[in-house]
């Protein structure tokens, strides 16, 4: 049976789900959820998910929502991405939840998908610096480790990464974090890996 995940091209939250399928070559399809048209917030889509966020996975009676826990999943099904420490890789998922995919996520969309002057500088500024920070505790674990959560690709990568390939600007410049930058070189390195636009349906270019 095809698993399907709700998601939109944009959506690095949706990524690091759609990534971890791609990657354990798991049977799923993409259904398209036109965000910037309002139909998270739709009641059709209420229905699927009471959050009104992507990704939302669905494979037969079993529906999923929030990207760490259809991670999650993926991994204890297929016994791929977990790593050999199990705590280790959540702790990172924990992480880049809260810290990481957390904070680039809405920086991101403040400083791209609002209009010019809608975008509060002193909220980007704010948020950049605490980006900047949590960069610096990655790279430097980076530093020490070929890989977030052990020895070999977990799901804690395919979290960690979620924001960091998008072209639009929130503050992060690959250049500045050599260790970051090895790192996802060796993510996009591994057989199947899409960026997000190739992988998802939805790409800034289609409003443009």
């Amino acid at each position: 049976m095809t698993a399907q995940l709700w998601c939109f091209g944009e959506s690095g939250n949706a990524y690091k789900a759609a990534l971890t399928m791609q990657l354990a070559g798991y049977d799923w399809a993409p259904v398209y959820v036109d965000f910037f048209a309002g139909e998270a917030r739709s009641p059709a889509f209420r229905a699927v998910n009471e959050m009104g966020e992507v990704p939302v996975f669905r494979e037969g009676d079993l529906t999923l929502t929030q990207s760490a826990v259809i991670q999650l999943h993926i991994a204890e099904k297929t016994g791929k991405f977990l790593g050999a420490d199990r705590n280790e890789a959540l702790r990172w998922l924990m992480f880049d939840n809260h810290k990481l995919s957390g904070v680039a996520g809405s920086t991101r969309f403040l400083m791209n998908f609002l209009p010019e002057a809608k975008r509060p500088a002193k909220v980007i500024a704010f948020q950049q610096g605490r980006l900047k920070a949590t960069y610096t505790i990655l790279n430097d674990h980076l530093s020490r480790s070929e890989w977030v959560a052990g020895a070999a690709p977990t799901i804690a990568d395919f979290a960690c990464c979620g924001y960091l390939y998008y072209p639009e600007p929130f503050g992060f410049d690959r250049a500045e974090w050599p260790h970051i930058n090895r790192w996802l070189d060796a993510i996009s390195a591994l057989p199947g890996w899409k960026h997000p636009y190739d992988l998802m349906p939805g790409n800034p270019s289609d409003r443009a």
